[in-house]
């Protein structure tokens, strides 16, 4: 018969505090999903490229309607601070010196995915349709194409979109399409 533990689960206040004591240290490539510490994957330059490309798109595109951010984290809940590869948030005059952005300044979330997409549809997905984060995007590097996420409910995006060869997608809260080909670049390269 299994045993069964129970866990502690930490807080994001907990973290923080690890943090500040020297518990978890800045390079440790962690994040805190559903009160567990969970070790990042390592990044790699495909990774990198397709963090930049993205973030060169959307910034040129959006200009100062939001602030685009990089590798930060969103405080989801309680338990919950993950660091998605790219944000799109509300923009504030404070820039969020103040306080970490929560899902209420989130317009949309992209994790870049190679070694990680089974983690980004199986465990970030529900985390963020739990968040109520209206848009979620998985750019799937080994499948060429990006995963569009809308619609959250009861912790399920009730919708699910393909970019795949050819197509356009129209990011309709900023009114803004986006061709495959302005993303995957490589071939063209």
């Amino acid at each position: 018969m299994p045993v069964t533990l129970a866990k502690r689960l930490i807080s994001t206040e907990d973290y923080h505090k690890m943090a500040e004591v020297g518990i978890l240290q800045p390079d440790d490539k962690i994040e805190l999903l559903n009160g567990e510490i969970i070790k990042m994957s390592p990044i790699g330059s495909l990774h990198v490229g397709y963090v930049n490309i993205l973030d060169e798109l959307l910034s040129d595109a959006l200009g100062k309607k939001v602030h685009v951010v990089v590798q930060s984290p969103v405080k989801l809940s309680s338990f919950s601070e993950p660091e998605p590869d790219l944000v799109l948030l509300k923009r504030r005059k404070d820039h969020y010196l103040k306080r970490l952005p929560q899902p209420k300044d989130v317009h949309l979330i992209v994790e870049v995915a190679d070694s990680t997409l089974e983690k980004d549809r199986e465990v970030k997905a529900p985390l963020y349709a739990q968040a109520n984060i209206s848009e979620y995007w998985i750019l799937n590097i080994p499948d060429e194409q990006l995963e569009i996420f809308t619609e959250p409910k009861d912790g399920k995006y009730q919708s699910k979109t393909m970019l795949k060869a050819g197509d356009t997608f129209y990011f309709a809260a900023f009114d803004l399409k986006i061709s495959w080909k302005d993303i995957f670049i490589l071939e063209q390269l």
